[in-house]
């Protein structure tokens, strides 16, 4: 007796549901309006060709010349002291002191152009990158060519969005004049 219970108040409640449901989208409003579900049967997109600009970083190499080293002060210290020391091993009294004066001068100017000549020049590769607009073409979807059955009827729209399995549709009553 029980159980007779439990199962007609489960038929009552699922009837009501179903009733519901059924009323939401079969029963038209006032102005011959409902809703309803339709199959949809496929699904096409539609493709377009779209130019597109998006900022991109391009690299290249790139040769550069660098200067050798330039920094003469070491070697005509060194060439003076090493002139000064040779002068002053030539004459005596005060023709020493002229020759050892006359050695580091000469001495100083051979140290310094030795080492200007001797800085050369090298060349190396760097990479070198900067930022360009780069205009491009892209395939994007624009629509959906959509074809779906209601009540036995095939249709078809072109929609911007993939509807799935189940397209809801707009069921207009108008009468015929």
């Amino acid at each position: 007796m029980k159980r007779i219970a439990i199962l007609m108040c489960t038929l009552c409640l699922a009837g009501g549901a179903w009733a519901q449901a059924r009323t939401d989208y079969d029963r038209p409003n006032q102005d011959g309006i409902s809703y309803a579900y339709a199959d949809v049967l496929r699904v096409d997109p539609i493709y377009e060709h779209v130019r597109t600009t998006r900022p991109r970083e391009e690299c290249y190499d790139e040769r550069v010349t660098h200067e050798g080293r330039r920094d003469t002060t070491g070697a005509t210290v060194l060439g003076a002291i090493v002139g000064g020391a040779l002068g002053n091993q030539v004459g005596k009294g005060d023709g020493r002191k002229a020759a050892t004066i006359a050695g580091a001068v000469a001495g100083g100017a051979i140290g310094h152009n030795a080492s200007k000549n001797s800085g050369r020049d090298y060349e190396t590769t760097e990479t070198r990158c900067r930022i360009v607009d780069g205009g491009y073409e892209e395939r994007q979807i624009t629509g959906y060519d959509v074809e779906y059955r209601y009540r036995g009827e095939v249709y078809s729209s072109r929609l911007n969005y993939d509807p799935g399995d189940r397209l809801r549709v707009r069921v207009e009553v108008v009468p015929v004049e």
